[in-house]
């Protein structure tokens, strides 16, 4: 089986940066990689994240609707693409992955925790990432890098400080003593970041 690794962040916090530098250096000592992402990953899955990412004109996502979308992506993603990948012995990156509902949905929209987890479960057959990676920034930080980037913000890029500082504060509540997470400080050189993440990936599992 290959391994699992997920990386995990708010907006703007560089993940995307270093899942693909990660993917280069492990393709360059020989590892067989599957590069993916969350919501999409699929045909179908990136069908929902573009209605996740766009909205609907003139009418407001519940935060229901917008887990129950979220987790129908991700059920689609496990079975079609994560799961294969694993079994053929492929590690799989994949940016973002269930605990992206915990906190998105769950500690920023206010969904009752224990609804979260049994969708999460029940739209990954209770699969479990090997790493999960968090890259750390502050909320202040993340609208500035947004503002910076010039692009069109999306739907959930258009969110409030408070909501990105509800959705950090989800990840370092949830990362704090659980061996499964590495909780990497975002404001480093981008460099200095995957040395961080490469050793980690060397020492569980070389």
């Amino acid at each position: 089986m290959g391994k699992f690794i997920t990386f995990e962040g708010i907006e703007g916090c560089g993940k995307s940066t270093q899942i693909q530098l990660l993917a280069e250096w492990l393709t360059s000592i020989g590892k067989s990689v599957v590069l993916t992402r969350e919501p999409g990953g699929t045909e179908l899955g990136e069908q929902i994240r573009a209605l996740l990412k766009g909205g609907c004109a003139g009418e407001i996502f519940s935060s229901k609707a917008e887990l129950l979308l979220f987790e129908a992506s991700r059920a689609q993603h496990v079975e079609g693409k994560i799961l294969p990948a694993l079994a053929r012995g492929d590690d799989v990156l994949c940016d973002r992955f269930f605990d992206s509902s915990i906190v998105y949905q769950g500690v920023a929209r206010k969904i009752f925790r224990a609804d979260v987890a049994f969708l999460n479960n029940f739209a990954t057959d209770g699969l479990l990432p090997d790493l999960t990676i968090i890259v750390d920034i502050t909320p202040e930080e993340s609208v500035e890098r947004l503002l910076k980037r010039g692009d069109q913000l999306d739907r959930i890029e258009r969110e409030s400080v408070k909501f990105f500082g509800d959705v950090r504060n989800g990840y370092l509540s949830i990362a704090e003593g659980d061996p499964r997470f590495l909780l990497v400080e975002g404001n480093q050189n981008v460099s200095d970041i995957q040395d961080e993440i490469r050793k980690e990936y060397g020492a569980r599992f070389m």
